[in-house]
This record gives C-alpha cells, sequence and structure tokens, in this order.
C-alpha cells in the first residue's frame, strides 16, 4: 500500500488560490458555514473575544437587562412602587430602570421600594438574576485574567541569508511580555501547490532547522534553516516559490514560567513576504553598565543593503 503524503490537518485538497493558511495573528484562515444554534458557545465567544468588545458585550448586556425589567415596572400600577415621582412617562421609566439597576445589584439605596405582590415577586426574581449573573461575570473575567496567552513577536518578513557556505532561510521572534518563557520549540512546514495528474494539490515538507530549540527566551531568537542538498528549497528562486504558492507555516510551543502552563504561538510567512539577501539588524545592545538592552522595535529590523 502507497504511503499517504504528510497532511498536517490543513487539507491536500486543492480548487483555486487560497489568500493564506495561517494569518498573520496566529489565526487560521477558515470561514465556517452551517453552524447552528447548538454550535454555538457563549463562553468561548466571550473568553476569545477582545477586550473592547467584551467590555462593549457586558454594558449592552446590562442595559438590556435592566430595560426589559423598567417595562416591566412601567407596565405596573403605580402604587406597586413607592417612592417614585415622575412628571410624565419618560421620567417614570427613568426612575424604574434605575430601581432596576440597584436592584439589579442588590444596591438598593431605598429611594423606591415596591409595595405590592407583583413588584416584590419582580424584585425577588430579578435580585436572584443578578447575583447569578454577576458569579458568571466574575468568572469570565477571572478566566480571562487567569488564562496564559503567549506574546511572542515576529519579524515582520523571513530572509533569504548568506549561512556559512551557502544561504539559510530564518525569521526573528522575541517575547514582548516580561513574563518568563522557557523551553521554547519551533517547527516549520513549507507548503506549496503542485501540479498531479493535471490537479493542483498542497504538499508539506517539514523545513529543518540548525537549532529547533532553546532553554531561555530573555532577549531574541533568529530560527534558522539552512538552504543545503536535503532543503526541500535548495535551487529554488523567489519565482519559483511565486509559482508554487509557498507559504512558511510556524508553530512555536513553550512553558510560560509565570503561569505554569504549555504556550503556543502560530504565524506563517508568503511567498511575497520573504526578501532575498536581507540580513537582520542586532536588536539589543549592552548599556555602559553592562546590562543588555533589548530594543523591541528593532526585531524585524533589517541592516542597510
Amino acid at each position: 500500500m502507497k504511503k499517504p503524503a504528510y497532511d498536517p490537518g490543513l487539507t491536500q485538497k486543492f480548487a483555486g488560490p487560497v489568500r493564506r493558511i495561517i494569518n498573520q495573528d496566529g489565526t487560521f484562515n477558515v470561514r465556517r458555514s452551517g453552524t447552528t444554534l447548538r454550535d454555538f458557545h457563549p463562553y468561548l465567544q466571550l473568553i476569545n473575544m477582545s477586550w473592547p468588545a467584551f467590555l462593549a458585550t457586558l454594558l449592552l448586556g446590562f442595559i438590556v437587562i435592566n430595560s426589559l425589567f423598567a417595562a416591566a415596572y412601567f407596565w405596573m400600577p403605580t402604587d406597586q412602587l413607592h417612592g417614585v415621582d415622575a412628571a410624565n412617562g419618560f421620567e417614570r421609566f427613568l426612575a424604574d430602570f434605575f430601581f432596576s439597576s440597584h436592584t439589579l445589584t442588590t444596591v438598593g439605596y431605598g429611594n423606591i421600594a415596591p409595595a405590592g405582590l407583583a413588584a416584590n415577586l419582580l424584585a425577588s426574581f430579578e435580585s436572584l438574576l443578578g447575583v447569578l449573573g454577576f458569579a458568571v461575570a466574575t468568572g469570565l473575567l477571572f478566566g480571562r485574567v487567569s488564562r496564559p496567552s503567549a506574546r511572542i513577536g515576529f519579524s515582520t518578513n523571513m530572509l533569504v541569508s548568506p549561512y556559512q557556505d551557502a544561504s539559510s532561510l530564518q525569521f526573528r521572534v522575541v517575547n514582548r511580555r516580561t513574563n518568563s518563557i522557557v523551553e521554547l520549540e519551533a517547527r516549520l512546514l513549507l507548503m506549496l501547490v503542485k501540479t498531479e495528474n493535471g490537479e493542483p494539490r498542497r504538499s508539506y515538507e517539514s523545513l529543518r532547522l540548525e537549532r529547533d530549540s532553546v532553554l531561555f527566551l530573555p532577549l531574541t531568537w533568529t530560527v534558522v534553516h539552512p538552504i543545503d542538498s536535503q532543503s526541500p528549497l535548495w535551487g529554488k528562486t523567489a519565482e519559483d516559490l511565486d509559482r508554487l504558492q509557498a507559504e512558511v507555516l510556524i508553530l512555536l510551543k513553550a512553558h510560560d514560567d509565570t503561569f505554569n502552563q504549555t504556550v503556543f504561538a502560530r504565524r506563517s510567512y508568503r511567498h511575497d513576504e520573504i526578501i532575498w539577501g536581507g540580513r537582520f539588524a542586532p536588536a539589543f545592545f549592552a548599556n555602559s553598565d553592562g546590562d543588555l538592552v533589548l530594543e523591541l522595535k528593532k526585531v524585524g529590523e533589517l541592516m542597510p543593503q
């Protein structure tokens, strides 16, 4: 039986040009369709969304819930709530809204109080909902804060640079945060689009590295793939990589010593993001006190030709 070609889980089938497989932010370039409500998980959405979107969602939810309860209080007879002093319907709705927010948060300033049975039942239910809702919101906030996330910075471009007696494919990474990253490992795959039996198909080949791991990452790490006779890039030019729609897929794995958990980072470089003949400029130096100074802005900076 013929051994199947290697597929990292990104499929070999190919039906047309694709912008890229892995986006620059590390997400996969996959758009989902046909999802149902059972596939939707609110916790995953709230955990993974950005901080501005998360805070805006909480604020919107707070306003919507209080507006619904305010509408319920508004349609009750006026004798159900004591302390409501409103000249018109809009002012009464605002008073009901603020009474709802006081009840939901269990603040209860006492300027408005439920009097009838219906208002007391609704206020009791809202208080219960508020306790449960804020417990969930607190859990979400703690989950977002405590979740480890790698902030690995990548150089803007990959380089094909001279290396010993030949050349190499290289890029540079840095830990952009102050936490301690140890035992960093790198894996590289070269994706090419080749024509087999008249049909385009993706192929994936592993790129051997000069050094596939480092113990510490306090400065930068230049990941180097030597382009020798054993490399799938041997003899290829920039035009060849363009024709083959080449994309280098990168997976980094490390141990976050601060959170004591394993973290991952993904990135890819397309053929048009590879600079031939470039060299990285130094990104750190030693000051007058003998301390090393890391300049994060120079991680992807190139030396002048």
